[in-house]
């Protein structure tokens, strides 16, 4: 019972956030279009990732009809949130090259150093 009240909860969230993220905005005065809203359809968005959601919440509750253990599926959702946080973010950050050190910087600051 809470699976499927988190689900629908995915489901009309997701939704609601998509519908926001499209919506148009008029300027109150002349009525002349301001912005279009975000495409839906483009590639590597936020809206590729909230039909994800959708699509692996409605595939869950098509498997959880013959057995509950479908589920546990519903853990791929934040393992490849950690996957996307680990390639874009983390693992760039912290597998960089050290900044190129310059002689000319270095030999500056040895002489700041002995002035002190």
């Amino acid at each position: 019972m809470i699976l499927n009240i988190l689900t629908t909860g995915i489901y009309l969230g997701s939704y609601k956030f998509m519908s926001y993220m499209s919506r148009a905005t008029f300027d109150p005065t002349t009525g002349s279009l301001l912005d279009a809203g975000t495409d839906l359809n483009m590639e590597h968005g936020m809206a590729e990732h909230l039909k994800d959601m959708i699509l692996l919440t409605a595939i869950v509750h098509v498997l959880t009809l013959s057995t509950n253990y479908f589920w546990f599926l519903l853990l791929l959702a934040p393992s490849r949130a950690f996957y996307m946080l680990w390639v874009n973010i983390i693992a760039p950050w912290v597998f960089a090259e050290p900044p190129e050190v310059d002689e000319k910087k270095t030999k500056k600051a040895e002489r700041r150093m002995k002035r002190r």
